[in-house]
């Protein structure tokens, strides 16, 4: 894990400068809203254990957090995407041009910013783990808007948000426990030795060929492993892409800690292009 934690490290470092920039920015979210993280409930083996000492396991509350929520035009229901950031923040991929992207596909967008409320600057230096029950504190506040469509859901996240993406669809993780189901799962970029492979939902993953922060070779690792269980798994290797290829604002490339960030145009595309087309598939037109 250490190893997975000195790889964000460098890319959150090197996005800090543009994570301040963003109150001076224009915001494509119709809204800003208010919900709470998913109550973290005891396992079944917490249950055991605790009934045996003359205790009752107790669940641990959710956390207030702010959202970004964009709507697509008309009165739905629409189908969703939950989007979570990386260890840098909210940064204008994630707030502005990819809800802007998923909305004019039809798709309402709720960005959540697990970080403001926590009073959180960043996590480059270790992992947040909550940001699985965020997830699907966003997923539950989805599901009770009458505008969305509840059976159709996605969670998508990038980087950190990645890894937090794979963990939260993981089969017989964390999901097993909640009452709201994602429907289908899309992580751009995620470090991907966090996972087993195995996904309760259909997992399409992004990763760029040259990446040195979140190495492909982790996710071909983790592809090998697979037991078959769960539902399908895609992994999109895009040639001569590195880290954060589908993030403008990264135009220009940034070294940080001997590895780099950067924009590729062809990549960027042609993940567009994948992920609209996984979701077109799971969600039709």
């Amino acid at each position: 894990m250490g190893k997975v934690v000195d790889l964000l490290k460098g890319v959150g470092l090197a996005c800090l400068c543009l994570a301040g920039c963003l109150d001076a920015a224009p915001a494509w979210a119709d809204e800003v809203v208010q919900f709470e993280s998913a109550a973290v409930k005891p396992t079944p083996f917490q249950e055991r254990n605790a009934q045996e000492g003359g205790e009752t396991a107790k669940s641990v509350p959710g956390i207030p957090l702010r959202g970004y929520l964009t709507r697509p035009p008309g009165e739905g229901p629409f189908p969703a995407i939950v989007a979570l950031h990386g260890c840098a923040g909210v940064l204008s991929n994630d707030r502005e041009v990819w809800p802007e992207r998923l909305s004019s596909w039809g798709y309402a967008v709720l960005v959540v910013d697990s970080f403001s409320t926590r009073g959180i600057k960043d996590t480059c230096h270790s992992l947040l783990s909550d940001r699985v029950y965020d997830a699907y504190g966003a997923l539950t506040f989805l599901s009770k808007d009458s505008s969305v469509d509840p059976r159709r859901i996605a969670l998508m996240g990038f980087s950190a948000g990645g890894i937090a993406t794979l963990e939260a669809v993981q089969l017989g993780g964390a999901e097993r426990l909640m009452e709201h189901k994602f429907s289908v799962a899309i992580a751009y970029y995620p470090n991907c030795s966090v996972a087993s492979g195995d996904m309760a939902v259909p997992t399409l993953i992004l990763i760029g060929e040259l990446d040195d922060f979140s190495p492909v070779q982790k996710c071909r690792e983790m592809m090998a492993q697979r037991s078959g269980k769960g539902s399908p798994v895609q992994l999109n290797v895009y040639e001569g892409a590195r880290h954060a290829f589908d993030a403008e604002e990264f135009k220009n490339g940034v070294e940080a800690y001997g590895h780099r960030v950067e924009y590729n145009a062809a990549a960027a595309d042609r993940s567009e292009s994948d992920v609209h087309t996984f979701l077109k598939q799971a969600f039709g037109d």
